[in-house]
């Protein structure tokens, strides 16, 4: 009789090989289970649990089943495909923030009429209710399908996969390369799902391989929260960053410069801003700031490992008269500790923060940046903490104290968090991964943290904890990361003399809280569709005249303004009232302080905030503005 520990700590004890089928049977959830969370892993139902385990059975309404949900849709997507066009070839059906999508090589790219006939047909399998049957095999035996079948993408993925055994996923007769785990059945899918489009891609998305046409969609549990989806989109369009850094002068961008940003003054104001906040927050957090170099030679990548695993998205650049090549960094770490290895560090001196607002620059294919999203040149609010193996847990409790004061502030009252393990493409031995995930995630729990497994995700040097943010229209977005480093310290010579007076390399705590600055900035725009709370403001005042008599007046008033470092303008242009209230109300300033003949006369000003009018007195006025600026919090913006 074998043994099992539920959730809720009940014991369940059952007969023989037992599967997630058979326990979501025994507790009569074999009708509503999709999958199963062993030992906090998430799996087929189909998979065996070991004796002693933890399990939690899954339903379609569980968080944890919605991005499988919208992976089995893409596998559902790819079979529809194979059905209706046998000539098309596989290649990789990820899923996305809200949906998923599949590339196929096709010889016509796929017209309106033959994207609605697919949604159609997938509708038609859901109710088919066709098992996903999941096949364990050995890798040779996967490429003899795959050959037979002239499955020429994923016979490239096979040949890159070092495991000698591989799972494959079979819905109908249509072979899936894939880890899993997907739903039981089409069924059990529903059809709160929507395909959006049909557009042009390439193979692992280098525009030098083979042209691919990729199908995207939409999917969630239920119709509901389908139609919830295309209000936010709605809603989504009219915040998009990229109209409003225009609509408000903050930015733009060109085709001279692809992948980075033209700041202009209120937009480079507002960049300021949140920096000098965040500045703020990490001094009080005993960070200490470095400025490294963004033109670093080869070696020094190549010593570090990113040469090996990251080049093809580095910038390179070479010297002839020299003879040196040199990349542009694409992150700041090895930099980092080539500071620490500057002299002598003790003991005492750890934890050591070291903090940057590092330029950074990574190549991004052309078709995947997206305004202040996706870049190719941009700044981390970055730092590394070198401590010992005993103050992880402290400097990972730290940082969330951190982490979490910074996003309230921000107006982000809640996130979660992924635990990102070891991926495929990884330095350093299998002994010292095993170490640092155990402290990750000692650390984890010691700070209180509930997190998601996210499987084969980590840096290629160490696992990490990944901070999710949820905006006012429930989209997530990956901001903060905490990665633990045992590899680098090693490969770059680092050191510290313990209190024995021996030599030990340091650990390494990679760590982010807002990520990229314009990645974020990009989140705050659309989280308050460019109304910014005053303190965050790239213009917190507007004077506005009524009449000329009142220029003077008004000139007076803008500079006690400045003097008071309250960001101010002045609008003195012969135009009615009206039009300039209507106008900077537009540019979603703030205060507009309106002055006339009857503000002259009682030396005082017209306060307009919001919807809201007031008549002070100057020194009322002024005193209203930096109370309002004090307050650095930032209120969720409701639908």
């Amino acid at each position: 009789m074998a043994q099992f520990a539920l959730r809720n700590g009940e014991i369940l004890q059952l007969e023989g090989i037992v599967t997630g089928k058979d326990v979501a049977r025994h507790l009569g959830l074999d009708k509503t289970a999709v999958l199963t969370q062993t030992n906090g892993v998430t799996r087929d139902l189909s998979d065996e649990i070991p004796e002693g385990a933890q399990i939690d059975i899954l339903t379609i309404k569980s968080p944890l089943a919605l991005d499988i949900l919208r992976h089995s849709t893409a596998h559902l997507l790819a079979y529809v495909v194979k059905t209706l066009f046998p000539e098309a070839k596989l290649g990789v059906g990820p899923t996305t923030e809200s949906g998923f999508f599949y590339d196929f090589q096709v010889e016509q790219p796929f017209a309106p009429e033959y994207i609605e006939n697919i949604e159609k047909k997938m509708h038609e399998v859901v109710e088919q209710d066709i098992e996903f049957e999941k096949i364990q095999m050995p890798k040779d035996d996967a490429l003899k399908i795959y050959e037979g079948l002239g499955e020429i993408f994923k016979i490239e993925l096979l040949k890159g996969i070092s495991d000698e055994t591989v799972s494959v996923y079979k819905l109908g007769d249509v072979y899936d390369l894939c880890r899993g785990p997907h739903f039981p059945s089409t069924k059990l899918l529903g059809k709160a799902f929507k395909i959006t489009t049909s557009s042009g891609s390439y193979w692992k998305g280098d525009s030098s391989k083979e042209s691919l046409q990729r199908v995207s969609g939409i999917a969630y549990p239920n119709k509901d929260e389908l139609a919830a989806h295309f209000t936010r989109m709605e809603e989504a369009a009219k915040r998009d960053h990229r109209k409003i850094g225009v609509e408000l002068n903050l930015f733009h961008i060109q085709d001279v410069a692809p992948g980075s940003i033209f700041w202009h003054t209120k937009g480079w104001t507002l960049y300021r801003t949140l920096k000098s906040f965040i500045r703020s927050k990490i001094e009080q957090d005993g960070y200490k700031e470095v400025k490294t170099p963004v033109l670093v030679d080869r070696v020094l990548w190549e010593k570090s490992g990113h040469w090996e695993k990251f080049k093809e998205n580095m910038f390179i650049t070479e010297s002839a008269e020299e003879e040196r090549v040199m990349a542009l960094k694409p992150m700041n770490c090895p930099c980092h500790v080539q500071i620490f290895n500057q002299g002598v560090v003790s003991y005492r001196d750890l934890p050591w923060r070291m903090a940057e607002f590092g330029s950074c620059h990574r190549f991004e294919p052309s078709g995947a940046l997206h305004g202040l999203m996706r870049v190719r040149g941009f700044v981390q609010d970055d730092a590394h903490i070198f401590c010992t193996k005993e103050q992880i847990v402290s400097e990972t409790k730290k940082f969330c104290d951190l982490l979490r004061s910074i996003y309230k502030a921000l107006g982000f009252e809640s996130f979660f968090v992924k635990f990102s393990d070891r991926p495929a493409k990884r330095a350093g031995s299998d002994e010292i991964w095993d170490i640092a995930e155990k402290s990750l995630r000692d650390a984890a729990t010691a700070a209180g943290l509930d997190y998601a497994l996210n499987p084969g995700e980590g840096a290629f040097y160490g696992p990490k904890l990944e901070f999710v943010l949820k905006d006012c229209l429930g989209r997530d977005w990956q901001c903060g990361t905490l990665q633990v480093d045992f590899v680098l310290p090693a490969r770059l010579d680092a050191h510290y003399v313990t209190e024995n007076g021996t030599r030990e390399h340091p650990v390494m705590l990679h760590r982010a809280v807002l990520g990229s600055m314009e990645r974020f900035i990009g989140i705050l725009i659309e989280q308050y569709a460019g109304k910014f709370p005053t303190w965050l403001a790239p213009v917190q005042v507007v004077v506005a005249t009524i009449t000329e008599e009142a220029n003077s007046f008004a000139e007076t008033l803008y500079k006690r303004l400045q003097n008071n470092e309250i960001r101010a303008e002045i609008d003195i242009r012969n135009e009615k009232i009206s039009y300039k209230v209507r106008e900077h109300a537009t540019q979603k300033i703030p205060y507009i302080f309106v002055v006339g003949k009857s503000e002259i006369e009682n030396n005082s000003v017209s306060v307009r905030f919001g919807s809201d009018t007031k008549v002070l007195t100057i020194n009322e006025a002024i005193s209203m503005v930096k109370e309002d600026i004090s307050i650095i919090s930032l209120t969720k913006d409701p639908l």
